[in-house]
């Protein structure tokens, strides 16, 4: 899969040696070209100098071709405006931001853009924002055989109860993140636009449950 980073700070570097590692095909944006030098010499992905959120700059990263986007610029309105073109002029499904303020969080939330606040910030936790998650589980049991996997769900679910989900994937809801905090749904809990659902999964299962709520809910009697 293609993935397109703004920002080659430390964290931008790692980021991308990571999904390089994963076998990822990765291009990186960067106002100043020595920032790449973290990327160090075995980096074989795309390094595109200019600013994030310039139509051009996303094209010749190959923006129209991107699995994921990632803006993690030292900026916080910057991050967001690039999110924001990411998904809105390209489409691109998969996006994440970086921001210093962890109290915009919940405005960055409600226009739809998942946000990881510098004090929870690791590369690994926006991996799992980013790719299929069965690639990167949060939890997984000593045997490997459950994990519990934050799973995207279409928006066509909100207003139905979490047990809905429950039912129609045949998990549990292990969490759920909304406005950035964490929380143990209740049997009248209903799914809400921006919220993150984590669930217990049987590993060989992830691909099922992901179809199932890749795709509108079943019809209410």
């Amino acid at each position: 899969m293609h993935f397109v980073i703004m920002g080659c700070g430390r964290v931008g570097a790692s980021l991308a040696r990571s999904l390089e590692r994963g076998g990822h095909d990765v291009a990186v944006v960067d106002q100043d070209p020595a920032a790449f030098r973290r990327l160090g010499p075995e980096f074989a992905g795309r390094r595109v100098e200019g600013v994030g959120f310039d139509r051009d700059t996303l094209l010749q990263a190959g923006i129209e071709q991107a699995y994921a986007f990632a803006a993690v610029s030292s900026g916080d309105n910057s991050n967001i405006l690039a999110a924001r073109v990411a998904r809105e002029t390209f489409g691109v499904e998969h996006v994440v931001a970086r921001i210093y303020d962890p109290d915009r969080a919940e405005i960055y939330q409600r226009l739809g853009i998942p946000t990881v606040a510098t004090v929870r910030w690791t590369a690994d936790q926006v991996i799992r924002r980013l790719l299929p998650q069965g690639h990167a589980p949060e939890h997984t049991d000593a045997s490997g055989a459950v994990i519990i996997a934050e799973v995207q769900v279409d928006p066509s679910w909100v207003g139905r109860r979490l047990s809905q989900i429950e039912s129609a994937t045949g998990t549990r809801v292990a969490y759920l993140t909304r406005l950035g905090e964490g929380t143990i749904p209740g049997p009248d809990t209903v799914y809400q636009e921006g919220d993150l659902v984590h669930l217990t999964i049987p590993r060989a299962r992830v691909g099922d449950v992901e179809r199932v709520l890749d795709k509108a809910p079943p019809a209410q009697d």
